[in-house]
């Protein structure tokens, strides 16, 4: 009998997490992490750009793709507590670092939780958590939390478009491989 009057609560644990992401969502994101994957920062965050699928990006002193947030306005970062646990904010103890960009477009914005997040070009930035090693860009093109999540190009803007398709090379195998040598 009790087990019956547990279920509505669990429905209910239920339909309140799936509130925070958006029914749109391009890759669903389905339980909070353990951790934040150590993205505060007790010293300076560096900024950097790395060829990726999606053309040159932003990552960070790890390796890690930099993402921006639509929601997010006026160099103001809309996302935190759940959001915050899913994208972790690319904090910073003091001016961050850059490496091939424009050093004039790197900064910082004040959080409401008493921390220093970095921007570029005015966007705050951000690691997505299933991004689990260098060169992952797994969150691009997701909507949730208010906005659409997109990595960010040497130039400040977000990457809205398509990955970049190799072209083709023609095989020299003559194994039957369709004339492209993948």
């Amino acid at each position: 009998m009790n087990r019956l009057l547990a279920l509505p609560a669990v429905a209910m644990a239920v339909a309140a997490l799936a509130v925070g992401c958006s029914s749109s969502t391009k890759n669903a994101v389905s339980s909070p992490p353990s951790s934040t994957g150590g993205s505060t920062a007790t010293t300076s965050a560096a900024v950097h750009t790395v060829n990726s699928k999606y053309g040159q990006i932003l990552v960070d002193g790890s390796g890690r793709t930099l993402y921006l947030l639509t929601a997010d306005s006026g160099g103001k970062s809309s996302c935190y507590g759940t959001c915050a646990s899913f994208w972790p904010p690319a904090h910073t103890a003091g001016t961050p670092t850059s490496s091939g960009l424009n050093a004039s477009m790197v900064g910082t914005t004040a959080r409401t939780d008493h921390t220093t997040q970095v921007t570029y070009h005015g966007h705050p930035l951000y690691t997505f958590v299933k991004d689990t090693k260098s060169g992952d860009v797994t969150g691009e093109g997701i909507t949730n939390f208010g906005g659409t999540w997109y990595v960010v190009g040497v130039d400040g803007n977000a990457i809205t478009s398509a990955p970049a398709t190799p072209a083709p090379s023609p095989s020299t195998s003559g194994s039957g491989g369709g004339g492209y040598g993948y």
